[in-house]
């Protein structure tokens, strides 16, 4: 049955006897005077909808618990070792003086029943309500979007550890499987004992190790298995296929020299992904995406993905929901078609736009040639027009040999130019991007979001606790929930029969 806190005042309340060491304004104060406010009872009543049995613990204490976890950066056992020994806490959530709090387990409890609701967000929509009631965003017309890669909560796993790993769970889960001739002594957690510098060594073992993982699923293809047995032998199925390739021999098999497209990097985390965060540097995990007002630092939307998502498209999902408004974002976000649905539903645009790459270093780049997009024709800068195909491709091979531009223009033997659907969007977007007025505003108001992603990652946040796109994005948004909130008291936040900011 559900919890409720007790109005009544407790022998050694914390907040009777130490109120006055916490500081005024701060997230800890907040709590204290306005935590069932901000997280009323009912709000929570579905979660428990039997009035019988043990009451859970309130949701005005587990709440303000995982605001303050989040925003301190805390796994569980350690918050609830704040809510024990910490003043600060034990007002903020209004415990006595000698309450040691209530069991750290309870966190996951409380996790899994909101994630499972139809509401699974309603933290962050409560703080959401309070930034709705106080106004503070009604006249703001501008949102900038941001993302960053966030570590996984695993370690990335090498091609023999996956196939190992995710063999010796197909076995444990399908006891029937275990009559399956295998090459491989699956029983032993150690590491393969081989010499790793002996290439026909390593070929051997992917070989043993591939030949068993297709062995399994043969055989398990066969049985009725449960929901959860299927999925681990799909997941074997996969990691046997995705970095391996035939070997010189028939029958052997050898790591392939390449990387997968969407290549698994962890079968205990199989939602992680490869990302990177610049050309050079890659990072493995999931990525957060952030949409914020430029001028308050208010985060309005966020969401999870994969490491290896495109932004442009998250970003469009974020902002869906919004009222037309000024959107801010880095190229990331300047794909012809992001910049074509989000103009189609009424925004205004100062995105920086996708640089030109010249074939030809320092030569001749596709804004020098001219498209003509009605009689689908294009013109090089020597004056020769070329019709395009159905496809979209213009070719200048009959005009190219004797061409004073083509050392400028291409290093092949004749130039071949492709129109893309939205190639008019991005040759106006980087004509644009010329007028001051656009970038003045863009290095205004822009950095806020990179400022946001710096909070958001303070506090060892740059690495997640947990597994998976669900469990993260809802641990992005109770912390979100939390910045937003403490933004709010910095801008003069108060409670006067509703949500307001107090003037200057």
């Amino acid at each position: 049955m559900q919890g409720k806190a007790s109005p009544e005042r407790q022998l050694l309340d914390a907040g009777i006897f130490c109120r006055g060491l916490v500081e005024e304004g701060s997230i800890y104060a907040f709590l204290a005077d306005h935590r069932h406010e901000l997280f009323p009872d009912q709000e929570f009543a579905d979660l428990f909808p039997s009035g019988r049995g043990r009451p859970s613990t309130p949701a005005a204490l587990i709440c303000s618990v995982m605001v303050l976890q989040a925003l301190e950066g805390l796994s569980d056992r350690d918050a609830l070792r704040q809510l024990r020994n910490r003043i600060d806490w034990k007002v903020a959530c209004g415990l006595s003086l000698d309450d040691a709090g209530f069991d750290f387990t309870n966190l996951t409890y409380w996790r899994a029943k909101l994630r499972s609701s139809e509401r699974p967000e309603r933290i962050f929509d409560a703080v959401r309500k309070v930034v709705q009631e106080t106004g503070v965003l009604q006249t703001k017309t501008r949102r900038a979007l941001d993302s960053t890669i966030l570590d996984d909560a695993v370690a990335t796993q090498d091609t023999v550890t996956q196939l190992i790993s995710q063999s010796r769970r197909v076995l444990g889960a399908v006891p029937a499987l275990a009559s399956t001739p295998l090459a491989h002594d699956y029983a032993s957690m150690q590491k393969p004992v081989i010499d790793w510098s002996d290439k026909q060594m390593r070929d051997r073992l992917i070989t043993e190790l591939v030949s068993d993982a297709t062995a399994l699923v043969d055989a398990g293809s066969a049985l009725d298995l449960d929901e959860d047995q299927s999925a681990a032998l799909a997941l074997l199925a996969l990691v046997a296929g995705l970095d391996v390739e035939p070997g010189e021999q028939d029958g052997s098999w050898k790591i392939a020299r390449r990387v997968a497209k969407d290549r698994v990097i962890s079968t205990v985390d199989v939602e992680a992904r490869h990302g990177h965060k610049s050309v050079s540097v890659r990072k493995d995990g999931f990525k957060a995406h952030l949409v914020c007002e430029p001028d308050t630092g208010i985060v309005t939307a966020a969401k999870i993905t994969p490491a290896h998502a495109p932004d442009g498209p998250s970003g469009l999902d974020l902002v869906a929901d919004e009222a037309p408004c000024e959107i801010l974002a880095d190229s990331a976000y300047g794909s012809g078609a992001t910049r074509a649905a989000r103009s189609a539903a009424g925004h205004g645009l100062v995105i920086k736009p996708v640089p030109t790459r010249p074939a030809v270093p320092g030569g001749l780049s596709r804004d020098e040639l001219v498209v003509d997009h009605e009689s689908r024709s294009v013109t090089c800068p020597a004056g020769h027009l070329v019709h395009l195909s159905k496809k979209g491709t213009a070719r200048f091979s009959p005009h190219c040999g004797s061409c004073g531009f083509r050392s400028r223009c291409t290093k092949a033997s004749a130039r071949s130019f492709s129109v893309s659907m939205n190639d008019a969007e991005l040759v106006a977007a980087r004509a644009a991007w010329g007028d001051e007025t656009i970038t003045t505003a863009y290095r205004q108001h822009r950095p806020m979001a990179e400022r946001t992603i710096s909070w958001l990652v303070a506090k060892n946040n740059r690495r997640l606790r947990y597994r998976g796109v669900p469990r993260n994005e809802q641990w992005l948004k109770v912390r979100v929930a939390a910045l937003n909130l403490r933004r709010l008291l910095a801008l003069g936040l108060v409670f006067d029969r509703g949500w307001r900011l107090a003037g200057p």
